[in-house]
């Protein structure tokens, strides 16, 4: 039976990063649409590597997808190997004098329609100052870009202040502010809030966030029907507009719908908050001019 003990070629990473897309994904369906290759395919890659390994990574079957101890282990592991190799990428890239590699970033959903463009402004600025530089963006919960920044799987996060980690670095972005809305067919929206009160808004189904919150945030929620949840902000916009739900949308995702007469905001006065953003990065994390060049650049755009 074969196994890792001689060196670990690119076929093996291949595998490798193959089987932390599915992971990640949560099984061989999804990570296809991400990966772009057959089902079959991915299914020969990881029997594949199970095979080099001498045991079973994961279940899968009509009762669904789920890892074995081992798997999990050997997911685990594969973050640090990764992690390692992008490390030494980063070390050779800082020796040129140009920018070059890459910058891996998480940003939490629904921020492009900030009026503080500073994420776009520092990225534009990144490319004019290294055009051979390539920048991968995700798109993922809060938590999940936390992790990635924290296991090097990426250099940089854009989160909200919801909790501080302790091997996060902190770099204040912006405050974003979110009202309660209803949409133009639900009850609420012809009618004048003097005549709503707090205490009326239970009698209507509303949206909660499915994220973390922190406390004052909660508080606001609180006196809510919570009917619905959702994992985003988006989830939680195509609820509003159902015309069947109240919940709460930052002012910047709800200004369109608003300026097209399809939502408003209740008792904006009472029922509102704001929320701190931040870039991330990792405590300790090796130099990377990349990394730093993006920052600076951030900087710049206070």
């Amino acid at each position: 039976m074969k196994t890792f003990q001689s060196q670990i070629s690119d076929a093996d990473l291949r595998i490798l990063r193959i089987y932390k897309t599915v992971v990640e994904c949560g099984g061989f369906s999804a990570a296809e649409v991400v990966l772009n290759i057959s089902r079959a395919a991915i299914s020969i890659a990881i029997s594949d590597l199970e095979t080099r390994l001498g045991f079973r990574l994961c279940q899968r079957g009509r009762s669904g997808f789920s890892l074995t101890n081992e798997g999990s282990q050997v997911y685990e592991h594969t973050l640090q190997l990764l992690s390692s190799i992008e490390d030494f990428r980063t070390h050779i890239n800082a020796l040129h004098q140009h920018l070059k590699g890459e910058l891996n970033i998480g940003i939490t959903d629904n921020l492009v329609t900030l009026p503080h463009t500073r994420i776009t402004h520092s990225l534009a600025g990144l490319k004019d100052k290294g055009p051979q530089v390539t920048v991968n963006i995700r798109m993922i919960p809060p938590t999940d870009v936390e992790r990635g920044v924290l296991d090097g799987g990426l250099h940089v996060g854009i989160v909200p202040d919801l909790k501080i980690l302790s091997g996060l670095e902190y770099h204040h972005l912006y405050e974003e502010e979110s009202k309660l809305y209803c949409s133009n067919t639900h009850p609420l929206f012809d009618m004048d809030d003097q005549k709503i009160s707090k205490a009326k808004l239970k009698n209507y189904d509303a949206v909660l966030p499915a994220y973390a919150q922190t406390p004052e945030i909660k508080a606001q929620h609180q006196p809510l029907q919570a009917s619905a949840t959702a994992t985003d902000r988006e989830g939680v916009a195509f609820l509003i507009l159902t015309g069947r739900y109240i919940g709460f949308l930052p002012d910047h995702v709800a200004a369109h719908w608003e300026r097209d007469g399809r939502m408003r905001s209740i008792l904006p006065n009472e029922c509102r908050y704001n929320t701190q953003f931040s870039a991330i990065t990792r405590k300790g994390a090796r130099t990377n001019l990349v990394l730093e060049t993006f920052l600076k650049e951030l900087e710049k755009t206070a």
